[in-house]
């Protein structure tokens, strides 16, 4: 069976790089995290690289091994989860900067590789990550003397401007980082649109470099064709698909297009996705399963090879809305079986 083809534009990734950079305070950098939110991390990270971006985080230390393979000794390359049991090897290795999140992590990195620069990640509201303010307060003379890189923390709810949680975290990290002679970090792409008060010295853009929401002015960077197997013609009352979910309510023509949920385009696309032609509107009929996706292609009056599920007509945050998800999901989900096809600042 043929594979869908997930084209890349290297070109749109770092216009919205340097846009976000303009818009940043400070640093920027870029985070690259699962697989370069399915795009492909190590294409991402070389033109990222290219463009002038040299910090970059990922979310596990293997994550950060690969990525050093791909960059080479410049860039500075940060963990999110920190300095798990069984990192000690890939963190000294891969020269990596874990991200310390609890007084355990702390212990760690010290008796393992005490000599060996860290960062320091603060809990300021979202309760996930982080060391709280009680346990920074007892720990913080001690990692200061360390060779600490950067403290950071994240916003909760970025993505919703006037929610006051955002004031609130930014209150927070101000206070418990008062005094800190290293660069600190608050904003990913929410935070950055938030204004220069979040920004500080770094900032870590992720989503937005992909064409993803909250960044609504990036450009797209990505488009997906799935390939069509097979075009059928159907009498009133005949069904499509498992469960028998759609009945033609009239003479339908039904494209079968490669891809389905093992490909990232989610079940919960059932019945409510568009595919297209060109700019012409395709409804998905049916059930999405496992390899396939069923098609009214009615309204084409020729039929072309392959049909778009994310296009300039339909956003990565536009079938994510289809689907009741968010953006991110659907990026980070885009399956392996894709012929990835990159243009634009191709770097290997």
């Amino acid at each position: 069976m043929a594979c869908g083809q997930l084209h890349i534009d290297l070109d749109a990734v770092i216009a919205n790089w340097r846009a976000l950079d303009a818009l940043s305070a400070g640093e920027t950098g870029a985070v690259v995290k699962a697989d370069g939110y399915g795009l492909g991390a190590a294409h991402v990270a070389r033109a990222l690289a290219g463009a002038g971006a040299r910090s970059f985080f990922v979310a596990t230390a293997r994550e950060g091994a690969d990525l050093r393979d791909v960059l080479g000794p410049p860039a500075e390359i940060y963990v999110f989860s920190g300095h798990m049991a069984g990192d000690t090897d890939p963190i000294r290795d891969a020269a990596l900067i874990p991200l310390l999140n609890s007084a355990e992590q702390a212990a760690r990195h010290r008796v393992a590789l005490p000599d060996a620069p860290y960062g320091v990640q603060l809990d300021t509201g979202m309760n996930r990550l982080g060391l709280e303010a009680a346990d920074w307060a007892g720990l913080r003379d001690g990692l200061e003397t360390g060779p600490m890189r950067l403290v950071m923390s994240h916003l909760a709810c970025a993505d919703e401007p006037a929610h006051a949680q955002n004031a609130a975290q930014l209150a927070a990290f101000t206070t418990m980082t008062e005094g800190v002679t290293v660069p600190r970090s608050l904003a990913a792409t929410g935070g950055i649109l938030l204004g220069p008060a979040y920004h500080f010295d770094l900032t870590r853009p992720g989503v937005g470099l992909y064409g993803g929401l909250p960044y609504a002015s990036a450009r797209p960077a990505i488009r997906l064709s799935l390939p069509v197997v097979q075009v059928r013609d159907l009498a009133p009352g005949e069904t499509v698909g498992y469960s028998a979910t759609y009945t033609a309510p009239a003479p339908r023509k039904i494209a079968t297009v490669s891809g389905g949920y093992a490909d990232g385009l989610i079940r919960a696309l059932s019945g409510r996705a568009t595919l297209y032609a060109g700019d012409t509107p395709c409804p998905v009929a049916g059930r999405v399963s496992m390899d396939l996706i069923t098609v009214d292609v009615t309204g084409l009056r020729d039929m072309p090879d392959h049909l778009d599920i994310l296009c300039p007509a339909q956003t990565v945050d536009d079938l994510a809305e289809a689907a009741g998800t968010i953006g991110y999901e659907i990026l980070t989900s885009l399956g392996a079986r894709y012929d990835r096809l990159y243009s634009g600042c191709i770097t290997a």
